[in-house]
């Protein structure tokens, strides 16, 4: 990456589709509805030959700094400080308001001339007025853009050309010093829960920083923002997702694609940390969300948050554990953190929690100390045998891990009980340390060895007998 570029302007201009559009996914949520943007999100851009960090932004308002459209400006603001270039869009069809007059001003004073201005929705000629008006900004030259169909991205490229020349030296230098191993990954984790539980409060203590925007207000958090940390000595990426509540109560479009996205950092995460509202732990929607997790093979830690609010701490520490191993037996085991993302109270422990189930949920364990667990397991509790017919565990091994997924062939699988399998899951959670994470066991009927042998000394008979397969 050779230069950061912060997209900024008022609501509803089209950033966060131009965003889109330079990341090449829809990474950033798009509605025609305005102030969909609320957090800044960033993503690996390329445009023609070029590479270099997108930075999506809330949309400019005049607010009270205290509201949340306050907030959203203020961390707008802040990207616009830190980023090494500014990309203002104004709407070339709408032309310009006072608003784009007053954010125009704060760019002069904050950007210090690293401002390229862009007429987005200037597709066709309605939008021209709108162009040869964003002059008066006097922020030089602006160039004529439709993200929506591309249109204008030669001079897009053309412009922020220099930058990256003028950077790619300084960030080559600091490559060599920084000597990075491209083999080290970083452990990749979503955080997920219902509305207002502290996910977005928690992932800022993490950093050390006010990255996400918090605040009172219920659903704050809108898209899945991805960011990059070290946490004790391991890099880390954790997403921040929106909160979920029943999808009974998920009506507006907007919550829907909010949710569909959240849904997303789950699958692609490694670590699913769930966190909890002390005060209401383990709620319906809490344990949809933890099924969920599991049901896509994700390792997972619960993070009770708000616990430095909390008075009867050993009484509700111990409810807690039993509602977890009653709740979600699927999930028995799993490691309860209480924590404070006010405070920062527990975040220690929480990451050695993560770094623990993410270490559980690569596990290999032998052919051999497998099958010598399962002699001993069938030993212990033989298979039931229904209609008479008896059940042989002939052999297990391990397919896989990321979750870890095993093996059994038996004589008849169809037949095996789902209470037995059960059993035999159990048994792997608890003798081979695999609290917390998604375990999968399949089973298979192995094949018979000597039925390709005996077809053929059939067919041989028939063969010497004269019958034909045709004959009556």
């Amino acid at each position: 990456m050779s230069f950061t570029l912060a997209i900024v302007g008022r609501p509803n201009v089209g950033k966060s589709t131009l965003f889109n559009r330079l990341v090449g996914k829809r990474l950033a949520l798009v509605d025609d509805q305005p102030g969909v943007t609320r957090d800044l999100r960033e993503g690996a851009a390329r445009l023609g030959n070029l590479r270099f960090t997108a930075m999506d932004t809330a949309g400019l308002e005049e607010a009270d700094d205290e509201s949340l459209p306050g907030r959203m400006r203020a961390l707008t603001e802040r990207a616009v400080s830190e980023a090494d270039l500014c990309l203002f869009i104004v709407d070339a069809r709408t032309g310009i308001t006072r608003q784009d007059l007053v954010f125009a001003d704060i760019l002069r004073k904050r950007a210090n001339g690293r401002v390229i201005l862009a007429a987005n929705k200037a597709e066709g000629s309605a939008g021209d007025a709108g162009f040869y008006e964003a002059y008066t900004l006097g922020l030089g030259e602006p160039i004529a853009i439709s993200a929506e169909h591309g249109e204008g991205m030669d001079e897009l490229r053309s412009m922020l050309e220099p930058w990256a020349k003028k950077f790619e030296k300084e960030v080559a230098e600091t490559d060599l010093e920084e000597g990075e191993d491209p083999s080290d990954r970083p452990l990749q984790i979503a955080v997920v829960g219902r509305p207002n539980a502290g996910k977005s409060t928690l992932i800022n203590k993490i950093l050390g920083q006010d990255r996400l925007l918090t605040g009172p207000e219920a659903g704050i958090t809108r898209d899945s923002i991805a960011v990059s940390t070290t946490w004790g000595q391991r890099e880390f990426r954790i997403f921040d997702t929106a909160g979920m509540r029943r999808k009974a109560k998920v009506q507006e479009k907007l919550e829907k694609l909010s949710v569909s996205d959240g849904l997303r950092a789950v699958k692609f995460a490694e670590v699913v940390v769930v966190v909890l509202d002390t005060s209401i732990p383990f709620e319906s929607q809490d344990l949809r969300i933890a099924d969920l997790a599991e049901r896509e093979g994700r390792a997972v830690v619960f993070a009770a948050n708000k616990w430095d609010a909390e008075d009867n701490r050993s009484e509700k520490l111990a409810s807690m554990k039993e509602q977890l191993d009653r709740l979600l037996p699927q999930l028995s085991g799993t490691p309860l953190i209480t924590v404070s993302a006010l405070t920062g109270r527990g975040l220690d422990r929480l990451r050695e929690a993560i770094e623990k189930q993410h270490e559980i949920w690569n596990k290999r364990i032998s052919t051999g100390k497998l099958n010598q667990w399962l002699i001993d397991m069938v030993a212990s509790h033989p298979p039931p045998a229904p209609g008479g017919r008896r059940i042989r565990l002939r052999y297990m091994t391990q397919a896989k891990s990321r979750p870890p997924t095993f093996i059994a062939f038996c004589s008849l699988p169809e037949d095996l009980p789902t209470a037995y399998k059960r059993f035999l899951v159990n048994g792997l959670r608890r003798d081979f340390d695999m609290q917390g994470v998604p375990i999968r066991l399949e089973l298979r009927k192995r094949d018979n060895p000597y039925a390709d042998r005996k077809v053929h000394r059939a067919t041989k008979l028939r063969k010497r007998s004269g019958f034909k397969d045709n004959e009556y």
